[in-house]
């Protein structure tokens, strides 16, 4: 029996370097001066094809560690910490500084490593989940009342 759990540790950790490995290569293997960047915000100058390309190696880090048991709630955390990446680094121009600046793959790292040696993040992301509807719904509330308020007054700027 110590044989089989020994052994998926031996696989979590061989994996988890991996996925460490290729992570400090999206994120931070290149320095000029201080500043360390990686192939993330090089990949996403490319305009769609780059922040494609980076998006689906984020996830497919994020698969990688939940079938070697991350827990449920740690992999939403590390899908919101890749999406906010991909979402924000989108936008023309300030998503290519955005990408310099925030390293998602080092983030789901740091989540990795508290959750695989500190016992951190355990359990179902059942509230997370919850909470991502409930901050979507604002946000589309939000925007619906902001076209609505945007077409009364271009309608009242015509007439």
């Amino acid at each position: 029996m110590e044989n089989r759990y020994s052994s998926k540790l031996g696989e979590i950790d061989k994996d988890f370097i991996w996925v460490k490995r290729l992570s400090v290569l999206m994120d931070s293997r290149f320095r000029i001066g201080n500043f360390r960047f990686g192939l993330d915000p090089i990949l996403n100058l490319i305009p769609f094809a780059g922040q494609i390309a980076t998006f689906i190696i984020s996830l497919i880090l994020v698969t990688v560690m939940y079938r070697n048991g991350a827990s449920g709630q740690l992999a939403l955390k590390m899908l919101w910490n890749v999406s906010w990446d991909a979402i924000l680094g989108a936008i023309p121009f300030l998503g290519n500084i955005f990408d310099f600046f925030n390293k998602a793959n080092e983030k789901n790292i740091k989540l990795l490593q508290e959750h695989y040696y500190e016992n951190k993040h355990q359990g179902s992301g059942k509230n997370i989940i919850i909470l991502m509807i409930a901050v979507l719904a604002i946000v589309i509330t939000g925007l619906l009342y902001g076209l609505y308020a945007l077409s009364i007054w271009l309608f009242n700027l015509m007439f």
